[in-house]
This record gives C-alpha cells, structure tokens and sequence, in this order.
C-alpha cells in the first residue's frame, strides 16, 4: 500500500508560530516607543542648545551690529535680533520642536533672553525645561551665557 503524504502546514504549527511573534511584538514594541521618545527628546535639547549657541555668537560676533536674542514657545526657539521679541519680524529663525517633546517650562520674562553685544552674557540666567511624556532634560543658561544640560 501506497503512503501518501501532504506537505504543508498544520493549524497547530501555525497557531505556535502566531503565539512565538505575538509575544516578540509585545516586548520589542514599547521599547522602540522608548528609545524613538528618547531620541526626540535628544533632538530637541541639541535644537535649544544650538540656539542660545547661534544667538550668542550672532551677539559676539555684531552681525549686522546687533544683539540676538531667542524665545521659547512650546513648540518651538525662535532666534530674533535686537533685545525685544518681535513675533512678525522677517529675519526670526524659527526652529521646531519635534512632538512628542515641547518646552515645558522656562524662566525667562516672557519666555525671552537675548545676549549682550560686548561681553555675551544673557539678559536673565535661567533654565528651560524640555519633556516628552517619560522623560525630561533641564538646561541651564550661567551668567556667562554658556548653556549647559542635567
């Protein structure tokens, strides 16, 4: 007598194989959310530290024989010349944060300071709070104008 036999797969084999990438899935997935959150968190900190920097040295330099200045929204630095924050100003340099981070707090009048023309120091020492929903980073602006992170 002949024996056939069927190649393929069986339902049970194919419920394990579901079982095995369901439970992979369950624990490789929040940790990408994570590491992805983290990244944008760090994303956003180099885009603060980088304008305070920009402003500073625009500040030192006297280009176009001005201060710069920057202004923290939520969502947003906005590098302004001059010492007053002018929100329609043509040559603001707008720089977006990426969600889900945002600037959750600062300490500066009004959300602005702006850099002394001959020594560089800021108009206020002060720091600015930048979170995503698990994480936060602290930056610190010293009296010197150097911008440091906790």
């Amino acid at each position: 007598m002949k024996q056939i036999f069927e190649r393929g797969i069986t339902v049970m084999e194919l419920l394990i194989v579901l079982a095995v990438l369901g439970i992979i899935f369950s624990v490789a997935l929040p940790q990408f959310s994570k590491t992805r959150e983290l990244q944008v968190l760090k994303s956003g900190v180099n885009d603060i530290l980088s304008s305070i920097n920009k402003a500073r040295s625009q500040t030192l330099s006297s280009l176009n024989s001005s201060e710069y200045g920057v202004h923290f929204q939520a969502d947003k630095v906005i590098i302004f010349k001059g010492i007053v924050f002018s929100a329609g100003a043509t040559d603001n340099e707008i720089i977006n944060i990426t969600s889900p981070a945002s600037i959750e707090n600062f300490t500066f009048t009004e959300g602005n300071i702006y850099f002394h023309r001959i020594s560089g120091a800021p108009s206020a020492t002060g720091t600015v709070t930048i979170s995503t929903t698990n994480y936060s980073k602290t930056i610190t602006i010293s009296a010197t104008g150097m911008a440091s992170v906790n």
